[in-house]
C-alpha cells in the first residue's frame, strides 16, 4: 500500500539541546494526557532557549517559565521550561523577548540557570506543546539526543 501522506518533517528547530522523549513520557499528568495539546518534550542539557521558528511571540508568562510562538506556517507551540517552574515566581529564567515580537530562529528567547535547578531538584523536562494541533498528529522522527537548533526530527501529520 502506498503511504502518499507520509510525515514530513515541519520546519522547526530544537530551541535546546536535550533528550527527545514523546509527550506521554512527561511526569506531570496535565501534559501526559494531552489536555494541553500534542506535543512532544525534551529533557533540557542547555540552559540558552532559541527560537524553533520564524514567528510572533503570542505568550510570554511573567514568571518567564513559558513562551508561546505562532510560527510563520501558522503552526502554534508552548514551550513550558521545566516542570512546576512556575513556583519559583521566575527565579532561575531571563527572558530576552516580548510579547508580539517577531523573532527569526535562532533567536535568544529566555536564558534558564540550570544550576539553580538543580540544586532545588527541578525536574527540567520541557513539554512543547502545538497548540493548534487539532486532529493532526506528532511524530519524532529519531530518538536520543537532539543538538541546539537541529531541524528533520519533528513532523505533524493531518
Amino acid at each position: 500500500m502506498f503511504k502518499f501522506f507520509k510525515p514530513k518533517p515541519t520546519s522547526f528547530s530544537s530551541p535546546f539541546k536535550g533528550r527527545l522523549m514523546t509527550i506521554e513520557e512527561v511526569p506531570d499528568e496535565v501534559f501526559s494526557s494531552k489536555s494541553m495539546g500534542d506535543g512532544f518534550a525534551i529533557e533540557m542539557m542547555d540552559g540558552k532557549v532559541l527560537s524553533p521558528v520564524n514567528g510572533t511571540i503570542t505568550a510570554l508568562f511573567p514568571t518567564g517559565h513559558a513562551v508561546g510562538i505562532k510560527a510563520e506556517d501558522r503552526n502554534e507551540y508552548l514551550i513550558h521550561l521545566g516542570l512546576d517552574t512556575v513556583h519559583y515566581k521566575g527565579e532561575g529564567f531571563k527572558a530576552h523577548v516580548e510579547l508580539n515580537q517577531t523573532v527569526k530562529k535562532g533567536d535568544l528567547l529566555v536564558e534558564v540557570d540550570l544550576d539553580f535547578f538543580k540544586q532545588q531538584h527541578v525536574n527540567m523536562i520541557c513539554p512543547i506543546i502545538v497548540v493548534n494541533s487539532n486532529n493532526r498528529k506528532i511524530k519524532l522522527l529519531k530518538e536520543g539526543i537532539v543538538e541546539s537548533q537541529e531541524d528533520g526530527f519533528l513532523a505533524i501529520t493531518v
